[in-house]
């Protein structure tokens, strides 16, 4: 049975006096859910993309670190948003400000200033979807040597750590508000809590401890788990 199957019989079993207390127990909370439709297709705007299909083989089974996936998660009105990168072994994430739009051009900025900070180890790949804001990727892989590759399209899960990363963020950040609003130090306050939850696919060390493992031992290996 497909994701989406098991999705629609939850949905539909939760229909009448049940709904209100299955809603409940989700992390987006909504009781109603919208089926998955395809998004339309790209149009060519992205360059010179490179697909997730000429990635190295060593980012798939996580025993390498460095490789990052990432992402946006939009406010209300698509107006405002915050770019994400996980990083694929330590699951640490990083939360990039970008201040009045989501531009390509404000995103390539904004991805420039965060990547800098991360030894030239740790900063291998980055993984992304088809949305525009990355049509400035190779001028990102210029400034900083970072390898970009795109996935499928309406294929999310090729960047499943990032998925649910974007969906511990939405408690922070909710659907349908201004994300504006919130400084750096905001939310470089909420990174820095997501980074000391441990994690069962770390072993129950947190994303923070996998990090400084990596910085200070890189040779020790870390237990890292798909999802």
């Amino acid at each position: 049975m497909s994701p989406e199957a098991i999705y629609q019989a939850l949905y539909a079993q939760g229909r009448g006096h049940l709904r209100a207390d299955l809603h409940q127990h989700l992390r987006t909370g909504r009781a109603i859910r919208r089926p998955r439709r395809p998004a339309a297709k790209n149009s060519g705007k992205i360059p010179d993309m490179i697909m997730i299909s000429e990635r190295p083989a060593e980012v798939s089974d996580r025993a390498v670190p460095g490789h990052w996936e990432g992402d946006l998660i939009l406010g209300s009105h698509c107006r405002s948003a915050i770019a994400t990168l996980v990083e694929r072994q330590t699951r640490f994430t990083m939360l990039v400000h970008l201040p009045g739009d989501h531009s390509a051009i404000t995103v390539r900025d904004g991805l420039l200033a965060t990547i800098k900070t991360l030894p030239e180890r740790l900063a291998k790949t980055l993984t992304w979807d088809q949305g525009t804001e990355l049509a400035q990727h190779r001028q990102i892989t210029m400034a900083t040597k970072m390898s970009i590759y795109f996935c499928d399209p309406h294929s999310p899960w090729q960047r499943g750590s990032n998925e649910n990363t974007n969906g511990l963020l939405r408690q922070y950040f909710p659907k349908g508000t201004d994300l504006s609003v919130h400084s750096p130090e905001r939310l470089l306050e909420v990174a820095t809590e997501l980074n000391n939850r441990p994690r069962k696919t770390l072993g129950g060390i947190t994303p923070a401890q996998a990090m400084q493992r990596l910085l200070s031992d890189p040779e020790k290996p870390i237990v890292a788990t798909t999802g």
